[in-house]
């Protein structure tokens, strides 16, 4: 890929540019009022009692999100679906997986050297030191390894962001819903109806989301984490769903009772990054543990 095409495809110059305007979004975790209406917009809310965090974002974010709602079409992620799920590609352990991932270097921010899998211990420390259960601890640790697509080749919009059901009528709570204008999907009246090529209540699982990492996590671990912790991998960057309230007519009932798992996941991928360094040759043991007490020592990547 020449150097035009690869600045074309990857706006951002951190992934945690799009983690940022996430906080933007949402400065606060969820309140336990906020979780209760679980699903649908409140329609008491004005327009404008919203910021306009559009309008403040970076231009890197809004190229990004332009990208990323242009591409994302339905067959694009069906098509990603077959050409990632078949693990094909390596053998690893967790740990090994991790420090795989350190090739993702960000030299964006001059005020900290964190690697990846620092930032990996980071959320898992904070669940540790909450006293979480060992699963969610490990759900914590893996749940951002899905970046090494960044290092198979995929752009930046098809890897981290908001995700959202394609193949279905986008929701004007995604943010920067205009882009979708220039989606091929947008101009076909099959894919715009409300439940789309869904049937109503069919359940999450059915749906085809945008890919990205966490669709690919997901299928990496879905043979050893608990269901909790693989609605967290699949549905951390679902903030349509697990922020905004949308899509309630998709779920089934599984869906619901899982929707406050994402909710109680969702602090600790979002505001734990800080400039502190985990020690990670002395955390290495215990997560090594913790590793074998759920995966093989080898998993298909």
């Amino acid at each position: 890929m020449s150097p035009i095409a690869l600045a074309q495809n990857q706006p951002l110059q951190s992934l945690d540019e799009v983690e940022d305007f996430y906080k933007e979004r949402y400065p606060q975790p969820m309140s336990e009022a906020q979780k209760k209406p679980a699903v649908g917009a409140d329609p008491a809310k004005k327009v404008d009692e919203f910021r306009n965090y559009e309008a403040d974002a970076r231009p890197t974010v809004r190229e990004f999100y332009r990208l990323n709602h242009a591409h994302q079409t339905h067959e694009f992620a069906l098509a990603k679906r077959k050409e990632y799920l078949g693990f094909n590609r390596r053998q690893m352990g967790i740990w090994e997986a991790a420090e795989y991932l350190n090739q993702l270097i960000d030299d964006s921010d001059p005020d900290t050297d964190l690697s990846q899998l620092e930032h990996l211990l980071q959320t898992a420390e904070h669940l540790r030191a909450d006293g979480q259960s060992r699963w969610m601890i490990l759900t914590g640790f893996v749940h951002d390894l899905g970046k090494i697509l960044c290092l198979w080749g995929e752009p930046q919009w098809a890897v981290v962001g908001d995700t959202f059901p394609t193949g279905c009528a986008y929701s004007p709570k995604i943010v920067f819903p205009k882009f979708f204008e220039a989606n091929p999907d947008f101009r076909n009246p099959r894919f715009q109806t409300k439940n789309g090529v869904y049937e109503e209540g069919c359940g999450l699982d059915a749906v085809n989301l945008s890919w990205g990492h966490d669709e690919y996590i997901y299928n990496v671990c879905k043979d050893y984490l608990p269901m909790e912790g693989l609605y967290m991998l699949r549905y951390h960057s679902f903030y349509p769903w697990h922020r905004e309230g949308e899509y309630g007519h998709l779920l089934n009932d599984q869906d619901r009772k899982h929707l406050k798992d994402v909710q109680a996941f969702n602090p600790y991928d979002l505001y734990t990054k800080s400039h502190a360094k985990p020690d990670a040759k002395a955390l290495r043991p215990y997560y090594e543990d913790l590793i074998a007490e759920f995966f093989p020592a080898k998993v298909r990547w």
